[in-house]
């Protein structure tokens, strides 16, 4: 297997520091980068019942772009489309009410600010399919 990108370091590094503030506030985790031919989820996590599908965003400063900015409706799609998926193949999960949030990572990696968008976004049924 290839050795990961720094970037992809980068990332895999502030997927688990957003897992481990989740994990802080209750949430349970289910997988991480899952994969679909639709694209991958972050985070999938459980909240009390309710399936919470994560994308994490880091940034060393909100100066240009707030990192949940990224997450157009072009991304909100795919991930619906990757979370519908995730449903479909674990039938367990299926029938759980699920929603979608944005943890955003800033500041120098000594001193992270965490900032965590619950249901950050809905899709009607017509921009998953």
């Amino acid at each position: 297997m290839p050795r990961p990108t720094k970037a992809q370091a980068k990332g895999r590094q502030a997927e688990s520091e957003a897992a481990g503030h989740l994990r802080a506030h209750g949430l349970k985790l289910i997988a991480r980068n899952y994969r679909s031919r639709f694209g991958e989820v972050d985070l999938i996590m459980s909240d009390h019942g309710v399936i919470v599908f994560v994308e994490v965003k880091r940034r060393r400063s909100a100066s240009f772009m707030n990192p949940a900015e990224s997450v157009d409706i072009h991304k909100q799609r795919r991930l619906a489309m990757a979370a519908g998926r995730f449903l479909a193949t674990h039938p367990r999960y299926g029938r759980q009410p699920a929603r979608f949030d944005v943890v955003t990572i800033t500041g120098p990696n000594y001193q992270p600010r965490f900032d965590w968008i619950q249901d950050a976004f809905q899709l009607d049924d017509s921009a998953v399919y």
